[in-house]
């Protein structure tokens, strides 16, 4: 028999509005949560795109276990020369109104497009990616498989001490560069766009290698990842190649078969081989 988790067979997607299937989960059985919801009417969906991020929060901070992570990939949209604050809003809610900690607020760099502002405002290169803790602390974290390459690893030099609370610099400090090092709080995307035609059937698709990098960060081996605002399902397929259990929802049903059918295709076409 199929593992279940309260309504809902693992490692599938189903269609419908997703606090109301969420409700059907069980308190404290999730262990993060990876999304990116429909905001501010950016792209064009089909069907009934009717979702409250409120209560999305709320229903993600119930079924989250202890020390579970929420992130979620947003940006605003801009209107009469000022942004929505969507991303904003939604970062104090969550934090205020539900119960969640900001464990942090990571920069999902890209190479944006001029578009029609392009002669009244900035480029925009960045979408938001607050990333959201149930809890004291994590329970699960690896960052080191996020290490990036050092600009000058492997050798030996000397550089300022750091400054003390009261202003103070520390001694000058002779030391080896490690090989690599904490990519910090900006992650680049620049590169990272998805030529998969069968993906790109549905409007607003995030690089897979975002899901990726959360999922090998903070879920545990057995752990158990669900996407509310499953879309093309790129956080499911990552998730299944990380050998990690999945739940994914949906509202539109077109694009709960388009995930279905990239599950099908990428895992039974002999493609299982981790992509990075």
């Amino acid at each position: 028999m199929k593992e279940k988790i309260g309504n809902f067979e693992l490692n599938n997607i189903y269609c419908g509005d997703c606090v109301k299937q969420m409700k059907l989960i069980p308190d404290n059985s999730i262990d993060l949560v990876v999304t990116s919801p429909p905001y501010d009417q950016i792209r064009d969906y089909k069907g009934n795109l009717s979702f409250d991020l409120h209560m999305t929060g709320k229903e993600s901070y119930r079924i989250l276990k202890n020390g579970g992570i929420a992130v979620m990939v947003i940006q605003d949209q801009t209107k009469d020369f000022g942004k929505t604050l969507t991303s904003f809003k939604t970062i104090i809610d969550w934090c205020d109104n539900i119960g969640f900690k900001l464990f942090e607020c990571v920069i999902y760099r890209k190479n944006g497009s001029e578009g029609a502002w392009w002669t009244k405002r900035f480029r925009v290169d960045h979408e938001y990616m607050p990333i959201f803790l149930k809890g004291e602390k994590p329970q699960y974290f690896n960052k080191e498989l996020l290490k990036i390459p050092s600009k000058h690893g492997g050798k030996v030099m000397t550089g300022s001490g750091a400054r003390k609370t009261n202003g103070e610099t520390q001694p000058r400090v002779t030391r080896p560069i490690n090989l690599t090092k904490c990519r910090g709080t900006i992650w680049d995307y620049l590169m990272a766009g998805d030529k998969n035609p069968l993906k790109r059937k549905h409007p607003a698709v995030f690089p897979d290698k975002i899901p990726y990098d959360f999922i090998q960060c903070f879920c545990p081996k057995d752990g158990i990842v669900l996407d509310p605002f499953a879309g093309s399902g790129s956080t499911l397929i990552m998730a299944k190649k990380l050998n990690r259990k999945f739940i994914g929802f949906d509202i539109i049903q077109e694009y709960c078969e388009l995930a279905k059918k990239r599950l099908k295709t990428e895992f039974n076409d002999g493609q299982k081989k981790l992509p990075y």
